[in-house]
């Protein structure tokens, strides 16, 4: 297995594109968690609990994207 390429270009690329697909991946999360609380006409209370039930699979997915990012932005293969 080959070595990474860690440089600073490299690196602000996949910061780049990780900041990219973070704040696409937030707006469309964001987007459905406000059309369900809206329909549903939930109180605070309720849109925080949801809120939190949004948070879990949105941290996974940030997570994602920011790993997909490191590994396409380091991978030898691609410079």
């Amino acid at each position: 297995m080959q070595q990474r390429i860690k440089t600073f270009k490299t690196l602000s690329r996949a910061a780049s594109a990780a900041a990219f697909l973070c704040v696409q991946a937030l707006i469309c999360i964001g987007t459905v968690y406000w059309a369900v609380a809206e329909t549903l006409g939930l109180s605070a209370m309720a849109a925080l609990v949801l809120g939190g039930i949004f948070a879990v699979p949105t941290a996974f997915v940030l997570i994602t994207a920011i790993r997909m990012a490191f590994d396409a932005e380091t991978d030898p293969a691609n410079q």
